[in-house]
């Protein structure tokens, strides 16, 4: 008995699941059989890559209501045009026509005009008010020629053109002479040698387009057209100051032959302005004689100019002669000095004017090598 160590213990039991299963309380170890295992855990997030774990992570949109839900996803956009009515319209031009004749304000308000232009505003019911911009624009024809609002006269005049259709005959005959200082002459100033050529290209086809001057426009000349106008207004008020002349029957002849006057008043001032015009460009291109590349241009505008002196009137007939005067002596001040080649300093145009004066052209003797009229077969 000393020997055994376990005696005084009670026997070995069995195990719990063994006497659940045989226990007499049988429901009770049917409802512990039938419950469902507990789930398995969730597995384990991958670990994150390197490169992302340099980044910030991107916070997560808050839950938002249905209406807001793609408020997120939108992008903002500034609207570039408006539907502005008539009304408005008009005084945005009256308000541009009041700041425009002032320069150091005069390239804001060409801008706002031109977008006006470019949004389609311009139309005949408001192109009484667009001429009025215009109008106010070249109030001092000077000021389109001033180094610092070349390119914004050149801009909105080369944009009025696209509305020129909307206004009357008398206002695109003065945009036609407003044309002339605001874009041709300002292309004279240019550094690009085909805009300069076809600049005076265009003065030379307008000097030929000239009616020939006559005593009558020299004699306008010397008078304002603007004082002329308002001494007749006034004898005509104080010849009929009751307004007669309406009851009268010959009332319509008199009105139409008044109207025929104001036409011809019309016409004869887009003429002065127009030839005036052309001279500023005469003038303006005779500044840029000492550029090489523009002396050959030049040279074939005064002596087209000079040629078609007749079209112009007695104060500028003098001026285009001085003008001719002025270059040919340039001229011939480079024939007399040398260049750093040895050779005489002459232009394109000097040079092939003096190699073609005495050559002899024949048709017959451009045909075959010696003169023989003998030509190969493909010639026909």
């Amino acid at each position: 008995m000393a020997g055994d160590l376990f005696h005084d213990l009670p026997p070995p039991s069995a195990p719990q699941s063994q006497q659940i299963s045989h226990s007499p309380i049988i429901g009770v170890s049917q409802e512990s059989s039938t419950k469902p295992p507990p789930p398995p855990p969730p597995p384990a997030a991958p670990a994150p890559a390197l490169k992302s774990a340099l980044k910030r992570p991107k916070p997560q949109p808050q839950s938002q209501p249905e209406e807001n839900a793609a408020a997120p996803g939108k992008r903002l956009r500034f609207k570039t045009t408006t539907d502005a009515s008539e009304k408005q319209v008009i005084e945005a031009m009256q308000k541009i026509a009041s700041h425009i004749k002032n320069p150091p304000k005069f390239s804001k308000a060409s801008k706002l005009a031109i977008q006006l232009i470019q949004a389609g505003s311009i139309k005949e019911a408001t192109s009484e008010y667009f001429f009025a911009v215009l109008e106010a624009a070249m109030f001092s024809l000077t000021s389109c020629n001033e180094p610092s609002l070349r390119a914004d006269y050149h801009e909105l005049f080369s944009a009025a053109q696209d509305v020129a259709e909307c206004l009357s005959k008398n206002q695109q005959n003065l945009l036609t002479a407003w044309t002339i200082r605001a874009i041709w002459a300002n292309d004279l100033f240019t550094d690009d040698s085909f805009v300069f050529s076809k600049a005076t290209g265009r003065i030379k086809e307008a000097i030929s387009a000239l009616p020939v001057a006559t005593k009558e426009d020299d004699m306008e000349e010397a008078v304002a057209f603007k004082d002329e106008t308002t001494s007749e207004g006034q004898v005509e008020e104080e010849s009929d100051p009751f307004g007669l002349d309406a009851l009268i029957s010959n009332a319509p002849a008199k009105e139409e032959k008044m109207n025929g006057k104001k036409e011809d008043e019309e016409k004869k001032r887009f003429l002065k302005l127009q030839r005036e015009a052309l001279l500023l460009c005469l003038e303006s291109a005779a500044k840029r004689y000492k550029t090489p590349w523009c002396q050959t241009a030049i040279d074939i505008l005064a002596k087209h100019a000079s040629d078609n002196i007749s079209r112009f009137t007695t104060r500028q007939r003098d001026a285009i002669e001085k003008l001719w005067a002025s270059i040919r002596e340039q001229q011939t001040r480079r024939k007399q000095g040398k260049s750093v080649s040895g050779k005489l300093d002459v232009n394109a145009f000097e040079w092939l004017q003096e190699k073609y004066a005495g050559e002899k052209i024949s048709i017959r003797r451009a045909v075959g090598g010696s003169g023989d009229r003998r030509c190969q077969q493909w010639l026909g």
